[in-house]
């Protein structure tokens, strides 16, 4: 008999959807039973605090890491763009699905729609900076919860910033007032993915997770990844990748915001780790330093 796994995940609407849906691709996929081990992460209780001064990498993923670690649980599934890019030594990356929408949309309005010095809220020190780019008339709030009590800010706040890839697995596309260009407005790293997570050391569960993995995915997420890894692996930096693949190989477009500019990058290759990290390096020439997380 195939023993249950056990699924670790935070406990919101959208966490729990993409938890299930990982337990039931395992399901359709290997026949394995799952159930779910709901976790509270300190993202999650700490809703008063601006994630950028919580201090520390993955707010919204050690404390689903730890059930892993202590056993509670045998895989953990989160949103790719919540994950530190350097992963435990413990731990295996064991699959990234078919990755969804990469965008961001604009909900209560539309860019061009907002009165002058009208108030966005977004959370996300990325999206905060190319909103500044693209009208830097608009005042910014800060935005924190799930996606629900986000979205309910709207009207209180003029428009708000999230994933396209929420709405949709919520059924909350009707919302969307505009999808933003992901030409110009270039997505966090590892956008609209989902990511598996198993112990390193679990070989039968790392390859009954490995069914659920996406080479095309997989490969434009490692070649983002690398690029955050190589400014030391903060997913709270003002940074953006966003990779695709084609003829040439992979297509990655990066963004660093510093001292109030958005410097861009854009380069084509085929090896995902030094493409990443090649991008990280040639906007870190252009910006001088590092950002601080904001």
């Amino acid at each position: 008999m195939t023993p249950t796994l056990r699924i670790a995940t935070r406990g919101s609407a959208l966490a729990m959807w993409q938890a299930t849906w990982v337990a039931d691709a395992l399901h359709r996929g290997g026949g394995c039973e799952c159930e779910l081990v709901v976790v509270s992460t300190e993202g999650d209780r700490r809703l008063d605090v601006p994630l950028a001064t919580m201090g520390g990498k993955g707010v919204f993923v050690k404390e689903v890491q730890a059930a892993l670690l202590d056993g509670r649980a045998d895989v953990a599934v989160h949103s790719a763009k919540d994950l530190p890019a350097i992963t435990p030594d413990e731990l295996a990356l064991a699959a990234i699905p078919a990755r969804a929408d990469v965008r961001d949309v604009l909900v209560g309005a539309t860019l061009s729609g907002l009165a002058e010095g009208a108030i966005v809220g977004s959370g996300s020190p990325r999206r905060r900076a190319l909103l500044r780019e693209a009208r830097p008339d608009l005042r910014l709030a800060e935005l924190r919860g799930n996606i629900d009590s986000r979205l309910a800010r709207v009207g209180e706040l003029d428009a708000v910033v999230v994933a396209a890839a929420a709405l949709d697995r919520l059924g909350r596309t009707p919302d969307a007032c505009e999808v933003l260009d992901p030409e110009s407005f270039v997505p966090q790293v590892g956008q609209g993915a989902l990511a598996v997570e198993c112990r390193g050391d679990d070989h039968d569960t790392c390859r009954a997770v490995a069914v659920l993995d996406d080479p095309a995915s997989r490969r434009a997420v490692d070649a983002e990844r690398a690029f955050l890894a190589e400014l030391g692996g903060d997913c709270r930096l003002p940074v953006g990748a966003w990779a695709t693949l084609g003829d040439d190989g992979i297509d990655l477009r990066a963004v660093l915001a510093a001292d109030g500019v958005v410097h861009r990058w854009r380069a084509t290759g085929d090896d995902a780790d030094p493409l990443g990290r090649r991008a990280a390096r040639s906007l870190l020439d252009l910006a001088g330093s590092v950002p601080e997380p904001s």
